[in-house]
């Protein structure tokens, strides 16, 4: 089982009025699974309620479930303090005591898709996401981040707990020593007998599928499943050389002159059945120049340095810098798997390699690009083949 061997492990589960939740969960990773994962953090997401109910069971002194299942089993050091209870609150900071309205779907969706990407930002640390807990839409919400967001060492699981312990508030976890209990129906039973199952849940990792200002910043759960379900749908590059800025899959991004006018040498010849080139050919200076004008105009600045490295004609140094540079930007701003079609490709073998744009000239389109919106405005040249 991955993730014992990061030096930060998180355990993260989603409570309502069953904190049991979390003992029987730390239970099945730390004394079931071989090799252990023993959490050296513990955080829960719940309601109002659910809060009050997480401090009372499991962090008070007493009954202090948690402790006592530490001290049974002889664990290490857990961080878990009331602190690590995050209670979902409103747009006003609020707890809610409960998820009903779509604002509340929506703010518990976002404070959910935020935690998880913090988590998963830390590359020494592997998260753990149990959904038994909780309103199903909590649980649906936390998987569905970690499904943006998680990473090979990160897992997804559901704890089960064998009959007739399930839902019984006096249990929190098998002891390795005679505790009776009394069951709903005012029978009685041992907890040294209760099983307790974890089941893992596979999910589909996303992660490469988001750029860096989503795995980074603080876009709303919507947002962010908007950015990955683009990557679903068929390329589509508009480049607005005025306004210096490109549209690749709905996502704006912006190049600085040099690399945009390269990337724009590289997709015009794509639009003029030119395709891939070599290295070195005759003439990608100067169409590499006419790119340049267009963006800055004849009397940039840079326009005379660009000239003078460019007086012996585009050397394969120099082309492979400006490759090198719009590709990095590109899969900065798009994420790798996003920026994938966008990419200057090479092809074929040494000293025959050719390089261009591969997408179809039907998905290149030249024209202005509203910075509100990053929708393209309309064509400025309906036919690049003009220009």
């Amino acid at each position: 089982m991955p993730g014992p061997e990061y030096p930060r492990r998180i355990l993260l589960a989603v409570t309502g009025l069953t904190p049991q939740v979390v003992t029987e969960t730390l239970y099945a990773l730390a004394i079931q699974r071989q090799p252990a994962f023993i959490p050296t953090d513990i955080h829960l997401l719940t309601t109002q309620e659910g809060a009050e109910a997480a401090r009372l069971g499991l962090l008070s002194e007493e009954p202090g479930w948690f402790q006592r299942l530490c001290q049974d089993y002889d664990l290490p050091a857990i961080r878990f303090e009331v602190s690590h209870i995050h209670p979902l609150v409103d747009a006003a900071g609020q707890p809610l005591s409960d998820i009903r309205t779509p604002a509340d779907n929506q703010r518990a969706a976002d404070l959910i898709t935020e935690l998880v990407r913090r988590f998963t930002a830390d590359p020494a640390a592997a998260l753990h996401v149990s959904i038994a807990g909780g309103r199903k839409t909590m649980g649906y919400y936390l998987g569905y981040a970690l499904s943006l967001f998680g990473r090979p060492q990160d897992r997804l699981s559901h704890v089960l707990v064998s009959e007739p312990f399930e839902g019984c508030p006096e249990f929190y976890y098998p002891t390795p020593y005679n505790r009776v209990i009394v069951l709903r129906d005012n029978k009685l039973a041992d907890t040294r007998d209760a099983q307790i199952t974890l089941a893992e849940i596979p999910f589909v990792r996303l992660r490469d599928e988001l750029n860096n200002r989503l795995l980074t910043g603080t876009a709303s759960f919507s947002q962010t499943v908007a950015a990955a379900q683009r990557a679903l749908l068929p390329p589509a590059l508009v480049i607005d050389l005025p306004g210096r800025r490109l549209t690749a899959a709905g996502e704006a991004v912006d190049l600085p002159p040099v690399e945009l006018a390269f990337y724009s040498l590289m997709a015009r010849r794509q639009c003029q059945g030119k395709g891939f080139v070599r290295r070195g050919a005759e003439g990608l200076d100067q169409a590499f120049l006419a790119e340049y004008r267009q963006i800055a105009g004849d009397h940039s600045g840079d326009l005379e340095r660009i000239e003078e490295a460019l007086k012996d004609g585009m050397d394969e140094a120099y082309f492979d810098q400006r490759k090198s540079r719009v590709n990095s930007l590109l899969e900065e701003a798009l994420g790798r798997q996003l920026a994938a079609p966008y990419l200057i490709q090479a092809e074929g073998k040494r000293p025959k390699t050719r390089y261009g744009v591969g997408l179809a000239a039907s998905a290149i389109r030249y024209g202005a690009i509203d910075p509100a919106t990053s929708l393209w405005a309309g064509p400025t040249h309906p036919n690049p083949r003009e220009n």
